[in-house]
C-alpha cells in the first residue's frame, strides 16, 4: 500500500519527465468509445425509446418517463434528514457567497474617438448539469453545478442522475432535495453516455442543451468527448486525485485521513504524498493499515491506495516538493508546511489548493464555498475548476463610426494586402466617400 518514490540527492528533470515519474490513474477514454459510440447514436435516432431501453438494460430499471414528477422532488426535500438539509442549505450559501463574486460585468473600451469595442458577457441559454450516482450519489454536484450556472443568470437548467432501484427508479432522493432547495424542477433519472447523449441530442421531454458539465466516469467522459462541438463541455473528467505537500510538522494522522478521504472515491482515485520528511512519510504508512479498516469502504480504499495512482514521494526540501506538486498538477492539492500561506502562493498548478492543518479537501466537497468540480488528470496546468465563468461567453462588440473607420483605413489596406485577401480592403474603400 503506498509505494515509495525516493527523489532525494539528485537533480529533479524538467516539468514533462518529472510528471511521467509520478503516480496516477491510466484512463483509456478511447478504449469505451466502441461501446459508447453506438449508444450515442441510438438515442439520437430512436430518442426516448432508446433512452428507455438502454436505462432497463444497463440500471435494471423500466421507466416509460424519465422525468422525474415535481411532486417527488418536492417529496424529497420534505423526507430528508434535517441535519442534511441544514448542512445543503449551509453548503449553497457559502458557494453562492464565494461565486457571486465572479460574476462578470460589460467593459467598453475607447479604442479612438468614434471607435469603441465592448466584451458583453452572455450566459449559455439552457445547460444540462450531470450528477453521479454509482458508487455513492454525490448531492453535493447538485449544488456545485446548478449555484454557478443559476449566477451566470442561465436561462434553463436540468439536471440528469442515475435512476436508483432502491428509489423505485428516482435518482437518490440526496440530489432531489438538493434540486428542491435550488428551484430546480427538470430533472431526469438517466445516468451514464445515455444521459449526456439525452442533454446533446434531446430525447422524449428533454430539449436539447447548450453545454453540459458535471462529472462522471470513464463512459460519461466518453460521451462528453464524443458530442464536444455540438454541445459545450466542462472538461473530460477523470478519476479523483489528492497531493499533499507536507514537511515534519505535519500531523501524520491529518495526512493519513485525508489520503484515505480521496481514495475513497474510486478505485482510481490518486493520493500522493510529497514531503521532504521520511520520518513523517514512515508515520503516515503505519498509520494507514489502521485508519483504512476503521472505515466502511476499506476494500475500494484499500484498491486506490495499493494502485500505481497512490504513493509516497520524498524530496530534498519544499522547493523540489512544489517543482514536483507543479509537475503533478493536482485536482485537490494540501500545503501542510511550514508558512503554508506563503507556500501556496508559490503553487502554479493546482485545480484548487487547502492550505494548512485546518483546510482539508473535505472542507471544499462540501462547505468552504470553493467549487470541487476540478481539472484531473493533470489538466490544472491548463484548466480552471468550474465557475461563473463555465457558464458566460464574452461577446465582442465592435461600433465605430465614419470618422474612425477612415481613419484606420490605410493600415486595413496594408495588412489585407500582405495577406493577399484584396476584398478585405475593398470593403473599406466602398465606404469611402468619393
Amino acid at each position: 500500500m503506498l509505494a515509495r518514490i525516493d527523489l532525494r540527492g539528485s537533480a529533479l528533470p524538467g516539468p514533462r519527465e518529472l510528471a511521467a515519474l509520478l503516480p496516477r490513474a491510466a484512463t483509456d477514454v478511447d478504449s469505451v468509445l466502441a461501446t459508447v459510440r453506438p449508444l450515442c447514436e441510438d438515442v439520437r435516432v430512436r430518442g426516448a425509446q432508446a433512452v428507455r431501453e438502454i436505462t432497463a438494460r444497463l440500471d435494471g430499471v423500466d421507466l416509460e418517463d424519465p422525468r422525474v414528477p415535481t411532486a417527488a422532488i418536492a417529496r424529497a426535500l420534505e423526507t430528508i434528514d434535517p441535519a442534511v438539509r441544514a448542512a445543503l442549505e449551509e453548503a449553497i450559501a457559502r458557494v453562492r457567497r464565494v461565486h457571486a463574486d465572479q460574476a462578470r460585468s460589460d467593459v467598453t473600451t475607447q479604442v479612438v474617438r468614434g471607435g469603441t469595442v465592448t466584451e458583453r458577457w452572455v450566459p449559455v441559454r439552457r445547460v444540462g448539469l450531470y450528477v453521479p450516482g454509482g458508487l455513492a450519489p454525490l448531492l453535493s454536484s447538485v449544488v456545485m453545478n446548478v449555484v454557478p450556472a443559476q449566477i451566470a443568470g442561465v436561462e434553463s437548467i436540468a439536471v440528469a442522475s442515475p435512476p436508483q432501484r432502491d428509489h423505485g427508479g428516482l435518482p437518490d432522493p440526496g440530489v432531489l432535495a438538493a434540486c428542491a432547495l435550488l428551484g430546480v424542477e427538470e430533472v431526469y433519472a438517466v445516468g451514464g453516455a445515455q444521459a449526456i447523449a439525452v442533454f446533446g441530442y434531446g430525447a422524449g421531454s428533454c430539449e436539447p442543451v447548450d453545454m453540459v458539465t458535471g462529472p462522471g466516469n470513464v463512459y460519461v467522459t466518453a460521451a462528453k468527448r464524443l458530442l464536444r462541438g455540438l454541445i459545450g463541455i466542462d472538461s473530460e473528467a477523470g478519476p479523483t486525485e489528492v497531493a499533499i505537500l507536507a514537511d515534519d510538522t505535519a500531523d501524520p494522522v491529518h495526512v493519513a485521513a485525508d489520503l484515505i478521504s480521496q481514495a475513497e472515491h474510486d478505485p482510481l482515485a490518486g493520493a500522493v504524498l510529497v514531503t521532504t520528511s521520511e520520518a513523517l512519510a514512515d508515520a503516515v504508512l503505519e498509520l494507514v493499515p489502521g485508519q483504512v479498516a476503521a472505515t466502511k469502504h476499506a476494500d475500494r480504499i484499500t484498491t486506490a491506495l495499493s494502485g500505481s495512482q497512490s504513493g509516497v514521494v520524498l524530496v530534498d526540501d519544499v522547493d523540489a516538493g512544489l517543482r514536483v506538486v507543479d509537475a503533478y498538477a493536482a485536482e485537490h492539492l494540501e500545503i501542510q508546511t511550514r508558512d503554508a500561506r506563503e507556500v501556496a502562493r508559490r503553487v502554479r498548478n493546482a485545480g484548487a489548493v487547502f492550505v494548512g492543518a485546518w483546510s482539508p479537501v473535505s472542507l471544499g466537497d462540501y462547505c468552504a464555498g470553493s467549487n470541487h468540480v476540478l481539472p484531473t488528470g493533470g489538466c490544472a496546468r491548463h484548466s480552471s475548476g468550474l465557475s461563473v465563468q463555465s457558464f458566460l461567453r464574452g461577446i465582442h462588440v465592435v461600433e465605430y463610426d465614419e470618422q474612425a473607420l477612415a481613419a484606420v483605413a490605410g493600415h486595413i489596406d496594408a495588412l489585407a494586402g500582405a495577406e493577399d485577401l484584396p476584398a478585405h480592403a475593398a470593403a473599406v474603400r466602398a465606404r469611402q466617400r468619393a
